[in-house]
């Protein structure tokens, strides 16, 4: 698992990502907001919002490399709120499809890692 610390706020994060996932051609699938959807409940609680990330041709590609594979996309970058801290974490593609030890799998990871790491790297800072 890929995990750092972000000098941005929450929201500034979830915004460059959407931006990075954009800039990226990929497309967000779901995007969950841990804390407006706690607000909706009169709770208050630190930021937690997950992207879940794909595109169409790649899933059409994980699909034909391995069906059982399918489960695992879309893929999550997951932004939250650790004391004074805002936390990226992403389990990068190559990870994600090594249990299926598939070669063609091993390559769309490598190819989706590329593309993940220009996301991640929006929030840098830098």
């Amino acid at each position: 698992m890929k995990t750092f610390i972000t000098p941005m706020s929450a929201e500034d994060a979830v915004k460059a990502l959407l931006a990075g996932i954009e800039a990226q051609n990929m497309r967000v699938v779901a995007h969950i907001n841990g804390q407006a959807n706690a607000a909706k409940m009169g709770k208050e609680v630190p930021a937690d919002q997950i992207l879940e990330v794909f595109r169409p041709d790649f899933a059409i590609r994980v699909w034909s490399a391995c069906k059982p594979a399918g489960h695992d996309i879309p893929l999550r970058i997951h932004v939250y709120e650790e004391g004074d801290e805002v936390k990226i974490a992403c389990r990068m593609p190559t990870e994600v499809f090594a249990p299926f030890e598939s070669s063609d799998l091993d390559e769309i990871g490598k190819e989706l890692d590329v593309l993940f790491d220009a996301i991640l790297n929006t929030t840098t800072g830098e």
